[in-house]
């Protein structure tokens, strides 16, 4: 497994180490001693898991508070355009985000602390994506800005951008 350092510290890529042959591959998508050698303790408490079909973006969302969540997020079947933005109060990269392509091919994955934003936009016809938090999930402090918040450049596509009646009327930052 490799860890690899973003412009943001403590959003971490990792990418996993497969090994393939004719009968497909194997790989270890977690490994708790190398996760805490080179992020830190984490307790994951749950694993959750959307389907999504392309131009879906379902963002930028996170909890806040005392239900703050980590996240460590990656894709099954398909591919995504993944954004964790900087929303600590405080924080010397606070508004900068990370954009990078997570898909069942290059199977990487992000690490996204507590106090960021995140969201992703489907770009394979169909897309599975999977991800732990570390707290549970309460709507009370449930957060979120408007998709176009940030600056952030999504990828372009040929199919209109899908999102949900409450993600369509959030903040724009």
């Amino acid at each position: 497994m490799q860890f690899i350092a973003t412009n943001i510290p403590d959003v971490i890529i990792i990418e996993p180490k497969a090994f393939t042959d004719a009968r497909g591959y194997f790989m270890e998508s977690y490994k708790k001693t190398e996760f805490e050698k080179h992020i830190g303790i984490v307790d994951w408490i749950q694993d959750n898991e959307s389907k999504s079909t392309k131009g879906v973006l379902r963002g930028l969302h996170l909890q806040t508070g005392e239900f703050a969540q980590a996240k460590l997020v990656r894709v099954v079947s398909g591919k995504v355009f993944d954004v964790a933005v900087d929303v600590r109060k405080g924080s010397p990269t606070y508004g900068e985000y990370v954009g990078i392509e997570l898909s069942a091919e290059n199977q990487r994955q992000i690490f996204i602390p507590r106090g960021f934003a995140h969201g992703f936009l489907v770009l394979s016809d169909e897309c599975i994506f999977q991800y732990k938090v570390d707290n549970v999930y309460s709507k009370k402090s449930e957060a979120g800005f408007h998709y176009q918040s940030f600056g952030i450049k999504w990828p372009e596509i040929d199919v209109n951008v899908l999102v949900s009646e409450k993600d369509a009327v959030l903040e724009k930052i």
